[in-house]
């Protein structure tokens, strides 16, 4: 997929000097703009040409900003571009309902040029980021099909990049806790089942009332099924861990 040098941003909102004021600073950036008035006049334009980036005001005549989202992300070949809605509506109800609707982010009016360049820049990066990944999931799907014992020995998914090593690093801390933790979980409870043992020789008549709660909670058993869960989790780690080593690798591979 190939991207042009200036991005395309669509800025709509029934405001003049907003439209100005918007415009001026993106082309300043370096991307190239074009501005719609309403709804309608945003979905035309949309229509002609797809923007990497949509910056929507909510209160509009003819059709607002939330209708409009709702269209773009009912339709498959627009359901991809990131909604940005600019409003003076800062309330939370309303930011739940454009979330709900398909927006990745509000701008609270009146707006800072440089919270609104800023933010343009993440989402125009995360939609790249997005549409490559997709790109090279449907390419590697295809050379999979076509030729699977040459793919092992060929680059692994490199265009990942960071996306990946970035999954990888956030799975790392939480499952290597849990990892270097059943071991020692593993010995507690051998330490409890042992004292329980003892307890039963030093005590053999405990008593109705212990003598009740072993048989309710079936202590053979726990002994015999324990140590098989403690090994379905320390084996289901070790999985989830060869994956993030995995993935680690592929974004290493350019």
């Amino acid at each position: 997929m190939s991207y042009s040098t200036q991005p395309f941003i669509l800025i709509v909102d029934d405001n003049a000097t907003n439209l100005s004021v918007l415009s001026q600073a993106l082309k300043a950036a370096g991307y190239k703009v074009r501005m719609a008035v309403d709804g309608e006049d945003a979905l035309a334009q949309v229509e002609r040409a797809h923007p990497e980036v949509i910056l929507l005001d909510i209160e509009m005549p003819k059709m607002d900003g939330f209708e409009t989202c709702r269209r773009l992300q009912a339709n498959p070949t627009t359901e991809g571009i990131p909604v940005i809605f600019m409003t003076a509506l800062a309330d939370i109800e309303n930011k739940i309902k454009g979330l709900s609707l398909g927006a990745v982010d509000y701008i609270t009016k009146p707006f800072e040029e440089a919270e609104v360049l800023a933010r343009v820049k993440v989402h125009w990066r995360l939609k790249r980021l997005t549409d490559t990944l997709e790109e090279q999931v449907a390419e590697r799907t295809q050379a999979l099909q076509l030729a699977q014992v040459q793919l092992v020995q060929q680059e692994k998914l490199s265009a990942l990049g960071q996306l990946v090593a970035g999954v990888a690093h956030e799975i790392n801390n939480p499952i290597g806790c849990i990892v270097g933790n059943v071991s020692a979980a593993q010995d507690y409870i051998n330490d409890l089942l042992r004292l329980i043992d003892l307890y039963r020789e030093k005590f053999p008549q405990p008593g109705a009332e212990i003598e009740d709660e072993l048989e309710a909670i079936d202590l053979d058993y726990v002994r015999e099924d324990l140590p098989k869960l403690i090994k379905a989790m320390e084996d289901g780690g070790d999985r989830i861990k060869s994956i993030s080593k995995s993935l680690c690798i592929f974004s290493r591979a350019d």
